[in-house]
Protein backbone atom coordinates (compact mmCIF):
# COMPACT_ATOMS: atom_id res chain seq x y z
CA UNK A 1 0.00 0.00 0.00
CA UNK A 2 2.62 2.77 1.08
CA UNK A 3 4.71 1.51 -2.46
CA UNK A 4 1.26 2.55 -3.86
CA UNK A 5 1.11 5.36 -2.45
CA UNK A 6 5.23 6.30 -3.47
CA UNK A 7 4.34 5.57 -6.69
CA UNK A 8 2.10 8.71 -7.66
CA UNK A 9 5.91 10.44 -7.03
CA UNK A 10 7.91 8.15 -8.51
CA UNK A 11 9.43 7.26 -5.43
CA UNK A 12 8.33 3.25 -5.83
CA UNK A 13 12.43 2.10 -5.64
CA UNK A 14 12.76 3.40 -2.11
CA UNK A 15 13.76 0.86 0.85
CA UNK A 16 11.80 1.22 3.44
CA UNK A 17 12.23 -0.32 6.86
CA UNK A 18 10.27 -0.27 10.34
CA UNK A 19 12.60 2.92 11.14
CA UNK A 20 11.53 4.96 8.22
CA UNK A 21 9.84 7.58 8.92
CA UNK A 22 6.72 8.89 6.84
CA UNK A 23 7.82 12.51 6.78
CA UNK A 24 11.52 12.92 7.08
CA UNK A 25 12.56 9.47 5.01
CA UNK A 26 9.38 9.31 2.45
CA UNK A 27 8.74 13.27 2.35
CA UNK A 28 5.16 12.24 2.60
CA UNK A 29 2.08 14.85 3.04
CA UNK A 30 -0.36 14.93 4.79
CA UNK A 31 -2.54 14.21 1.57
CA UNK A 32 -0.66 10.97 1.26
CA UNK A 33 -1.55 9.67 5.02
CA UNK A 34 -5.25 10.21 3.77
CA UNK A 35 -4.75 8.62 0.54
CA UNK A 36 -2.51 5.29 2.43
CA UNK A 37 -6.04 5.44 4.98
CA UNK A 38 -7.93 4.80 2.42
CA UNK A 39 -6.21 1.84 1.35
CA UNK A 40 -5.76 0.69 4.50
CA UNK A 41 -9.65 0.75 4.85
CA UNK A 42 -10.06 -0.58 1.59
CA UNK A 43 -8.10 -4.03 2.82
CA UNK A 44 -9.47 -4.08 6.60
CA UNK A 45 -12.53 -2.11 6.86
CA UNK A 46 -13.05 -0.35 9.66
CA UNK A 47 -10.37 -2.78 11.80
CA UNK A 48 -7.66 -0.07 10.74
CA UNK A 49 -8.65 3.30 11.22
CA UNK A 50 -5.63 5.63 10.47
CA UNK A 51 -7.32 8.79 11.03
CA UNK A 52 -8.06 7.65 14.42
CA UNK A 53 -4.50 6.26 15.58
CA UNK A 54 -3.06 9.71 14.21
CA UNK A 55 -5.66 12.05 16.31
CA UNK A 56 -4.74 10.18 19.24
CA UNK A 57 -0.89 11.96 18.34
CA UNK A 58 0.76 14.94 18.98
CA UNK A 59 2.07 16.83 16.25
CA UNK A 60 5.89 15.95 17.03
CA UNK A 61 4.38 12.69 16.84
CA UNK A 62 2.73 12.59 13.63
CA UNK A 63 6.16 13.75 12.18
CA UNK A 64 8.32 11.03 13.78
CA UNK A 65 5.96 8.29 13.07
CA UNK A 66 7.57 5.25 12.06
CA UNK A 67 6.91 2.70 9.22
CA UNK A 68 7.32 0.08 12.46
CA UNK A 69 4.91 2.43 14.86
CA UNK A 70 2.58 1.88 11.91
CA UNK A 71 2.61 -1.79 11.43
CA UNK A 72 2.49 -2.32 14.98
CA UNK A 73 -1.22 -0.54 15.19
CA UNK A 74 -2.39 -2.63 12.32
CA UNK A 75 -1.01 -5.77 13.55
CA UNK A 76 -2.21 -5.01 17.16
CA UNK A 77 -5.82 -3.39 15.43
CA UNK A 78 -6.82 -6.92 13.59
CA UNK A 79 -5.80 -8.80 16.22
CA UNK A 80 -7.96 -6.52 18.71
CA UNK A 81 -11.07 -6.91 16.58
CA UNK A 82 -9.94 -10.87 16.00
CA UNK A 83 -10.01 -11.52 19.63
CA UNK A 84 -13.66 -9.50 20.19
Amino acid sequence: MLRTVLAEYGDDDVVIGMSTTFNRDLELESIDLVTLAGLLEGRYGQRVNLAEFLAGMEFDEIIELTVGRLVEYVVWSLKTTQAG
